[in-house]
């Protein structure tokens, strides 16, 4: 390891090199001393009732500690990112694990668990080829293991909840892991986040603005069309302004191809967000977890990024966005 790629995964000197790091550090910290402010407020100027105002102060709070938690890793080197993105997948798959009763299969779980904790290694030694050769590994694995108790009966089923958690929650989200091997990766890693985040927000307010069709009414009943449209315009807007100066100088850069990061990043963002709605439905569950007060579990927090993850990967690597080469391994060897 040389002392260059030390640095990058280790050295938080540099953090703030890039304005857009800069501006959305600031931008996330002034948005929670003011979002706090208003609920305090509104609360006691009367302006909301006491359960809304006791709803809101613990999505405020929970806030508080989820923004650092995200940020943070981030600015302290490629190394802290890539293991809270690690840490990330087993917390959710976890939460599937329980919700699902997968759990029980002690054996297949462990598998599920490890291949989550080698994509974090091979994300962290910047292996591509390896972290390309896991999933297939891991899924031959799953299924062979599968085989030793002797019962064919719901067979199918384990192996399918087996896959569907380690694809969803190791493979989907360790692909913004291994975005932190890009040497400027802060700033795009922040404002896929953010956007993501947003993409929520974008979504809340437009729907309570001018929403009146509802989306997927029986996955989603709150969601709605007008509400989905008015994210995919300023979630693209977003990303689009952030993107020219984030991937200035590269190909991405070109105002077609923003627009295209930021369509994809809402749409995936909203089909993440469905896609664990229907889970809940399935499952006839409320939330994921409890784990975070006013939201629910991770997975109910971060749903929206399992898809984003690959798709932002792959659009940004295909058009030359993401610097990985040369695929040299760090802890391994080369």
């Amino acid at each position: 390891m040389n002392d260059a790629v030390h640095d990058r995964l280790f050295d938080s000197a540099r953090a703030f090199d890039s304005p857009v790091t800069v501006g959305l550090t600031l931008a996330v910290a002034a948005a929670l001393v003011g979002g706090l402010l208003i609920v305090e407020l509104l609360g006691r100027g009367g302006r909301i009732g006491a359960a809304q105002f006791d709803e809101l102060r613990k999505r405020m709070i929970s806030w508080c500690v989820l923004a650092p938690a995200m940020i943070l890793p981030v600015l302290l080197g490629a190394a802290w990112t890539i293991l809270a993105v690690g840490l990330l997948g087993l917390l959710c798959y976890r939460e599937f694990a329980l919700a699902t009763g997968f759990f029980r299969h002690r054996l297949l779980s462990f598998i599920v668990a490890l291949g989550i904790v080698l994509l974090t290694f091979a994300a962290l030694d910047h292996w591509y080829h390896f972290f390309l050769a896991l999933p297939s590994l891991t899924i031959v694995t799953l299924a062979a293991f599968a085989i030793l108790p002797d019962q064919p009966r719901g067979y199918l089923q384990r192996v399918a909840l087996g896959t569907f958690g380690y694809l969803f929650f190791g493979v989907c989200l360790l692909h913004l892991a291994y975005m932190a091997n890009d040497p400027g990766y802060r700033p795009i890693i922040l404002m896929l986040l953010i956007a993501v985040e947003l993409n929520d927000v974008f979504a809340y307010i437009a729907g309570k603005s001018f929403g009146r069709r509802k989306l997927c009414p029986a996955t989603s009943p709150g969601k709605t069309v007008g509400g989905s449209v008015g994210a995919f315009a300023c979630t693209t807007l977003l990303v689009a302004l952030l993107g020219a100066i984030v991937f200035h100088g590269t190909p991405v850069a070109h105002p077609l191809r923003l627009i295209g990061l930021g369509l994809l990043v809402s749409v995936a963002g909203q089909l993440g967000d469905l896609m664990l709605s229907s889970i809940k439905r399935d499952l006839g569950i409320k939330d994921m977890g409890v784990v975070i007060p006013g939201h629910g579990g991770l997975l109910d927090r971060f749903d929206s990024l399992i898809l984003v993850a690959p798709a932002a990967f792959h659009y940004l690597a295909y058009l030359d966005g993401l610097r990985l080469s040369p695929l040299t391994r760090i802890l391994s060897g080369v």
